[in-house]
């Protein structure tokens, strides 16, 4: 798969490289942050969130909504597996790593997506990237052969146990798994999610 840069105008649909703003405390914190083989997601830590930075991305970046700062680290060389959320995620990556992204306005229908569809984008250690609502998108891959590792902001109470999951009323319902967590797996990946995903795996 062609591997593109965030700086690239391709980008633009899936999302905006953010600037201006200081994240090197918290890229020095992330890097403290546990990154085994296997991929592990920490979706708040109130060590992150009590920094200063964190009141300035609410406010310039959330218009002044509630968010969580947590961490994505680990191994990985595939995109089997793509979420959505009502709201923008910023990624800031602590190593360079790459990000598989679709849109949500290429699904086939609001259950499905195909692969071939998907995009693929380096992103430096260093950058942050506010990938938009519209943006399928999952855990980040590894540029190498090591660990990734990535801060990730969300609006608050994302990615939490959903009392409601299963009260199902509309098609989109089939991809509610978590708070503000809406999934797509591959039938091969192995996931226990909605298996919305066609065509074949991603390999990066």
């Amino acid at each position: 798969m062609e591997i593109k840069k965030v700086t690239d105008k391709e980008f633009k649909k899936y999302g905006a490289i953010v600037e201006g703003m200081d994240f090197s405390g918290l890229v020095d914190w992330a890097k403290t942050t546990p990154a085994p083989d296997e991929v592990i997601y920490e979706p708040s830590v109130k060590e992150a969130e009590e920094m200063e930075i964190c009141e300035a991305i609410s406010r310039q970046i959330y218009g002044e909504m509630p968010i969580q700062i947590g961490y994505c680290n680990g191994k990985n060389h595939k995109a089997d597996t793509m979420e959505y959320h009502r709201g923008e995620e910023l990624d800031i990556a602590v190593t360079d790593m790459i990000v598989v992204v679709g849109s949500r306005g290429d699904m086939d229908t609001m259950t499905t997506f195909d692969l071939s569809n998907a995009e693929a984008f380096l992103v430096p250690a260093g950058t942050a990237v506010l990938l938009y609502s519209s943006t399928l998108h999952y855990a980040p891959c590894s540029a190498g052969d090591g660990v990734f590792q990535c801060i990730i902001v969300l609006p608050e109470g994302t990615n939490v146990p959903s009392e409601k999951k299963n009260q199902m009323q509309t098609e989109e319902d089939k991809l509610l798994c978590m708070k503000n967590k809406w999934v797509l797996t591959h039938p091969d990946s192995g996931e226990d999610f909605y298996p919305g995903l066609k065509g074949d795996i991603i390999r990066v």
